[in-house]
């Protein structure tokens, strides 16, 4: 059997019509425009509001506008993996909710967990099925809506997140384009500095638990900082000497979008040109793992067939990691 390349044959995305500005924010909780500007670069945010929408009220919208795009039927979608630390229950995965709200009724479905490197993880999968001859179509998603894991009266992480979705089409080619490579690491030294204290089995929820207002994003923002500059650039540059990529033939560099700074710092030392990174955090915050699809589904006007894309990404556990795109088409 020959092994054919996984190529993204389209992208789409979705984001909440209600903007959480940086004035409003300020209403609610002891903080400025200026101060989350100069700290973090964030703006302003898409928020999801409505009674029992979770993430797969995003999810299920970004796949259907994919759906569109890329002109293919709900019944030739085969595989369908959702990357959310946000699922809209325990249990079923939000993965398969989404299928049944998009009417995708002949494939399989689940969800992967690997924080804000889910997209990384998740792509990594579905290329694998893809060049194993087991699926040819995957659509492979990030679905996130943060603000339900956001403490609104917490001034140091209330300004960081906002919610949204992406999702791309999987297939497989006999062109060298596509998912080239991938690098994952995982270290759980990171589990103290950035946690959901409670609501899983080693803690599950009590009445002491909701008064301590565990059931939130808690983050120690120093080391996460210090750990997410130093992996993420290491990363990034470890799959560039294993692909003989330089600042030359690298087209664009695709972050993760948590920091503004961080972005910046990492980029400063690889030395690449800022009009290479892709960075949209100032409109849409810290989206988790949807922050990457999100950047691929922007500025997809601007790509073109045969471009390098360094794609990287750090997150809870820590987990962090790089991907080496070639895009595989020019859009219509």
């Amino acid at each position: 059997m020959d092994i054919k390349n996984a190529i993204i044959t389209g992208v789409a995305s979705y984001v909440p019509d209600y903007i959480l500005t940086n004035e409003e924010l300020s209403s609610m909780v002891d903080t400025n425009d200026e101060w989350i500007t100069t700290r973090v670069g964030i703006k302003e945010r898409r928020i999801l509001k409505g009674e029992g929408l979770g993430s797969s009220e995003l999810g299920y919208r970004a796949v259907n506008e994919l759906l569109k795009k890329t002109s293919v039927h709900p019944d030739d979608v085969e595989l369908v993996i959702c990357a959310t630390s946000n699922p809209d229950y325990r249990f079923p995965s939000t993965a398969s909710i989404i299928a049944e709200k998009s009417g995708l009724k002949h494939c399989f479905s689940y969800d992967i967990q690997a924080a804000c490197a889910g997209f990384l993880v998740a792509l990594q999968a579905g290329a694998a099925y893809i060049k194993s001859g087991l699926y040819k179509k995957v659509i492979v998603l990030s679905a996130e809506k943060m603000s339900s894991m956001t403490n609104y009266t917490d001034r140091s992480t209330c300004p960081l997140f906002g919610d949204a979705a992406a999702a791309v089409m999987l297939e497989p080619s006999d062109e060298a384009l596509g998912v080239i490579d991938a690098e994952l690491h995982t270290d759980g030294i990171g589990l103290p500095h950035l946690i959901m204290k409670a609501g899983g089995s080693a803690y599950p929820a009590t009445h002491e638990s909701i008064d301590n207002q565990e059931h939130y994003v808690y983050q120690e923002g120093r080391a996460v900082y210090k750990h997410a500059v130093s992996d993420m650039l290491e990363v990034s540059q470890s799959i560039m000497r294993k692909n003989d990529l330089d600042l030359n033939t690298i087209d664009w560099f695709v972050p993760h979008q948590a920091n503004a700074r961080i972005i910046e710092a990492i980029a400063d030392r690889m030395g690449i040109a800022r009009e290479k990174v892709m960075m949209n955090i100032e409109k849409y915050g810290n989206t988790s793992a949807a922050s990457i699809p999100l950047c691929l589904s922007e500025w997809e006007s601007k790509l073109k067939k045969g471009d390098n894309l360094v794609l990287t990404a750090f997150g809870a556990g820590f987990t962090w990691g790089a991907v080496y795109l070639k895009w595989a088409y020019d859009t219509k």
